[in-house]
């Protein structure tokens, strides 16, 4: 209701206000899980690892899956979730810190931000993700029936294998959160 028809301006009146919805959205989410965390007693990070991040892919599950059932080859939601993921990190993050980074500029101050266990983070995710490709790339083999077909055993190992995958960064996020485990 708050979007205006693509007619206006070209577009650009509906793509400022979606930007602008998207942008209070993300404060008003980042806050609610701030507070849901700290109610329960979780950290930032893990908070985010879990449910931040598992709130924002499911609805690009669910359109990857219809894209995958209406599509022979399931390229759209191989590209559905690559894409989307691609525009979560390099816009999501990428304009988050230039706002900050001008702001702070604007001040006539530093804009510093302490690393915490990024290192850790993109260390472990690179892992899985090669593992993750690893495994599509095995699967597009023609004897198998492509990156999402083949055997019934087969979907269910890999969809295994993705779960699992997930869950261990979680958890090792977790344990590394807690101090548990040294990151990097």
């Amino acid at each position: 209701a708050f979007v205006p028809p693509t007619e206006y301006g070209n577009g650009w009146a509906c793509f400022v206000t979606c930007m602008a919805v998207i942008g209070l959205l993300t404060a008003f989410i980042n806050d609610l899980a701030s507070h849901f965390g700290c109610t329960v007693g979780l950290k930032d990070s893990v908070t985010a690892v879990v449910f931040v991040a598992l709130g924002t892919s499911i609805p690009d599950t669910f359109a990857s899956k219809v894209s995958a059932l209406q599509d022979q080859y399931a390229d759209a939601s191989i590209g559905n979730v690559t894409g989307s993921n691609a525009v979560n990190v390099f816009l999501g993050i990428g304009v988050a810190w230039s706002v900050a980074a001008i702001y702070w500029a604007a001040k006539g101050k530093e804009f510093r931000v302490d690393p915490g266990t990024l290192a850790f983070s993109v260390t472990l995710f690179t892992i899985f993700a090669f593992v993750a490709v690893s495994v599509l790339l095995y699967r597009r083999r023609s004897f198998i029936g492509g990156e999402l077909g083949g055997s019934r055993r087969g979907k269910l190992l890999t969809c295994a294998m993705f779960v699992s995958l997930w869950l261990l960064y979680v958890v090792f996020s977790a344990l590394e959160a807690y101090c548990h485990i040294k990151g990097f």
